[in-house]
């Protein structure tokens, strides 16, 4: 039986793709059918939002087109389009104006900007569409393939996840709630062992918070301590538990069973306290909740960096990075080898130090 939770997540973005489309040109709709079988529901919608971008920027920034209502945009249109327009674009990705309508018809301007890994994905799901156009004889030039990507430079990034005595701190106050402020105090009572159990899931398997929030009662086999998670793309894999993640789990699933869940909640394994499938923003907050208080110096702790202290860890157990790709759900090791490159560092930093060449050195001052 499909995960409700993935299921209707994925008809919801399916919903939103369609009201998208009616801000788009015509041609835009054809191409979405033609992708359809090959996307996700996630990806085609983002592609939706970086096509409605493109022909924002067409209609703003070049006089050709003299402020022409997205909508009408044509196939002649977009013929039009030289590879200097295509050029400029990148430069209009790196700081524009998005307007937004409000509930009252006010328009809400803000600026966004785009750093260079946002800038390149928004050219391949530009380029990925004048392929498509190119292909089926719309347009009679692939100008976009003239304009290559815009190359990533590699930045040293500080690698932030919980060191092992940080884990033990950040379970022990979501169990005790100590420290906690007291806006929070009377609701731990009822959140403990949910909470609890929630930390215990991401730092002993390396899930994904959407991967969590999805979870439903019927996914778990206590007697084996397997769970089945749905991954990106909706593949189904079993994953499994240790005996002290299981028992969390279950400690919270006593509780769990006397809770009735609102309509349409019944199966789900985390509830909030509406009584609702848990959502990721409330996830998220509780993390931080409790990062804040175990690990002070780390201000960006997230489910994600959780994901990373548990990635982190079995590889350093294991050495494995085949396992560690597999259990993490990366369908590309380089990107799990990517992420996890600097424990080798570390290795190599630790080797060095324990090479002694001489017990003292002469250049050493004898005291």
């Amino acid at each position: 039986m499909p995960n409700d939770y993935h299921t209707q997540t994925e008809l919801e973005r399916t919903r939103r793709l369609r009201e998208l489309l009616h801000e788009l040109p015509s041609c835009c709709s054809d191409y979405f059918i033609a992708i359809e079988q090959q996307t996700s529901a996630l990806t085609r919608l983002s592609y939706a939002y970086d096509l409605k971008l493109f022909f924002q920027y067409l209609s703003a920034e070049l006089p050709k087109f003299g402020g022409k209502p997205i909508v009408e945009f044509t196939i002649a249109d977009i013929q039009q389009v030289t590879k200097q327009d295509l050029e400029r674009y990148a430069r209009y990705l790196a700081l524009y104006i998005k307007n937004e309508t409000l509930d009252d018809g006010e328009i809400n301007s803000h600026e966004m900007t785009n750093h260079e890994y946002g800038i390149k994905r928004k050219y391949a799901s530009l380029r990925a569409f004048y392929k498509y156009l190119f292909s089926d004889g719309f347009i009679e030039s692939n100008t976009a393939s003239l304009v290559p990507l815009p190359k990533l430079h590699e930045r040293a990034r500080a690698i932030i996840r919980l060191d092992i005595d940080e884990v033990a701190r950040i379970l022990d106050v979501a169990e005790s709630g100590q420290a906690l402020p007291k806006t929070y105090q009377k609701y731990h009572r009822v959140t403990r062992k949910r909470d609890v159990a929630m930390l215990s899931l991401f730092l002993g398997t390396g899930i994904r918070i959407s991967e969590c929030v999805g979870l439903n009662i019927d996914d778990f086999d206590f007697e084996q301590n397997a769970f089945v998670v749905t991954r990106k793309g909706g593949k189904e894999v079993i994953l499994y538990l240790s005996d002290e993640v299981a028992g969390a789990l279950k400690e919270y699933l006593v509780e769990r069973k006397e809770i009735e869940p609102l309509p349409g909640h019944e199966n789900a394994f985390f509830l909030s306290i509406q009584r609702r499938r848990i959502t990721q923003r409330a996830v998220e907050n509780m993390v931080k909740k409790y990062a804040a208080i175990a690990a002070p110096l780390k201000k960006k702790i997230s489910p994600h960096k959780l994901r990373s202290t548990f990635g982190t860890n079995l590889y350093r157990e294991t050495g494995d990075i085949y396992l560690v790709a597999d259990v993490l759900g990366h369908s590309d090791v380089n990107t799990t080898r990517k992420h996890y490159a600097a424990i080798s560092e570390d290795h190599r930093r630790l080797a060095a130090q324990k090479t002694v060449l001489r017990e003292e050195p002469e250049f050493q001052t004898k005291k």
